[in-house]
């Protein structure tokens, strides 16, 4: 096969699945440059996955052999529509993949949302993990209740980093502004809220099991609000994973209060309605009573009337995540996805060629990390079919355009001199690693 040239907006998981994919193959003579507008690689796993987690950012060694191969290039601090756009990428490649993920947060859409102390989970997670644009966000803890709306790995990560105490969370590579902080909280109080029932969250078992060995908090749960209808009661009869997730909050449940510092209250059947307000500032969060009904085989909440005020100076979302539009590429609004068929990306019902998709913006934001690795590879055999049936045109080299344009980005060899250096710090402290949150720190 004669030399083709792609380019991968993004470097994160899915983009450093297919990366790997498309070097792959024995016969392929395929160069592939990474390009992101941080100037650390790994998206999630740096900036997303919970620092006490470590086991789960070990896969960041794999992304690295893939770096490490000559055939592969890293642009970092190099944004697509700032330094670059689709038509210098035309100019540059035979082949462009798109893997920029799900940026924004959906709304819960109710009053009192804009008020300060309401954010997105995702704002939260990237302020702890030491993410550039967020290391400002200074969200106020001292306060006792925080109200997490969402029963999804992401909102049990936010809870958990609210219930540990500071000794557990010492010894991660959580950003040190964040853990200065987290070390005065005064949070006693995190209610974690499911519209739907037990049966129905989307948590998975090792997350809602941490909850049962923190050392500072408690699990509290209603035993009422774990009876499940007959459709939830068969879901659990024939699908593992619910049914022990459904036993571990009834193990909570059959404890009771418990007597440490801070209480992780699980409530299910619950939707937030309303945020009120004291002086511009979160104050409690109305939540009203939900059922389950069965539409289409579907289990659907809706309320019943009944309400109750949980006192909050914090709000926090987890209710699902899209893609944002990018000049020139196809984007379907509903869904926040960019169109695509298996990995193509289309326009109407047409493909669009030498564009393609992978990961969180193809799919839509589903499954864990490793997930990204078989649809990365999805794409990767379409672009290798595709291939076949075309010639690769002469390019020349985008790193003259980038420095032309004054982007001034960071190759992967000197990502590596910014990761020695943290890890090195974080040795000093028993630590994995100690992050640089500046990108000009990080660029000196």
């Amino acid at each position: 096969m004669p030399d083709f040239k792609v380019a991968i907006i993004g470097a994160g998981p899915s983009a450093f699945y297919a990366a790997a994919a498309l070097i792959k193959p024995a016969d392929a003579s395929i160069k592939v440059d990474l390009f992101d507008r941080l100037p650390a690689p790994y998206g999630l796993v740096r900036y997303g996955v919970a620092p006490d987690h470590p086991k789960i950012k070990s896969v960041a060694n794999l992304y690295e052999k893939t770096a490490l191969d000559p055939r592969v290039r890293f642009f970092g601090c190099a944004e697509y529509g700032k330094h670059f756009d689709l038509a210098a990428l035309r100019a540059h490649y035979d082949m462009v993949v798109f893997a920029t993920g799900a940026q924004s947060d959906r709304n819960l859409g109710i009053p009192g949302e804009d008020l300060k102390g309401s954010m997105s989970a995702t704002e939260f997670v990237a302020w702890y993990n030491g993410h550039p644009d967020y290391r400002d966000l200074n969200p106020n803890l001292d306060i006792e209740g925080v109200v997490v709306v969402g029963v999804g790995n992401v909102a049990m990560d936010v809870a958990r980093i609210l219930a540990k105490s500071y000794d557990e969370l010492k010894v991660t590579d959580i950003a040190d502004h964040a853990l200065e902080a987290l070390k005065h909280s005064k949070v006693k109080h995190i209610h974690v809220l499911g519209r739907r029932g037990p049966a129905q969250a989307k948590f998975t078992n090792p997350e809602i099991k941490e909850f049962g060995h923190l050392e500072v908090a408690d699990p509290v749960v209603k035993a009422a609000e774990l009876e499940l209808d007959p459709d939830s009661a068969k879901l659990c009869e024939t699908d593992r994973l619910t049914r022990q997730n459904v036993d571990f909050l009834r193990e909570y449940a059959a404890r009771g209060h418990g007597s440490k510092a801070r209480k992780v209250h699980f409530r299910f059947l619950v939707s937030p309605t309303e945020i009120h307000g004291k002086d511009g500032w979160v104050s409690s969060v109305k939540i009203e009573r939900n059922r389950l009904v069965s539409v289409n085989g579907d289990q659907k909440c809706e309320g019943i009337g009944e309400f109750e005020e949980l006192p909050a100076g914090m709000v926090l979302r987890s209710v699902g995540y899209y893609g944002v539009a990018l000049p020139g590429v196809p984007y379907d609004k509903r869904k926040g996805i960019i169109p695509n068929a298996g990995g193509r990306v289309t326009e109407g019902d047409a493909p669009v060629p030498g564009l393609y998709v992978v990961g969180w913006a193809k799919r839509g934001p589903t499954g864990v990390i490793g997930t990204n690795k078989k649809d990365a590879e999805e794409t990767v055999a379409l672009m290798l079919e595709d291939m076949k049936s075309a010639a690769p045109k002469a390019k020349g080299d985008i790193a003259q355009l980038l420095e032309q344009k004054g982007c001034g980005y960071v190759s992967f060899d000197e990502w590596q001199k910014i990761n020695a250096k943290e890890v090195e710090k974080g040795q000093a402290q028993n630590r994995p690693r100690v992050k640089f949150i500046n990108i000009e720190e990080m660029r000196a």
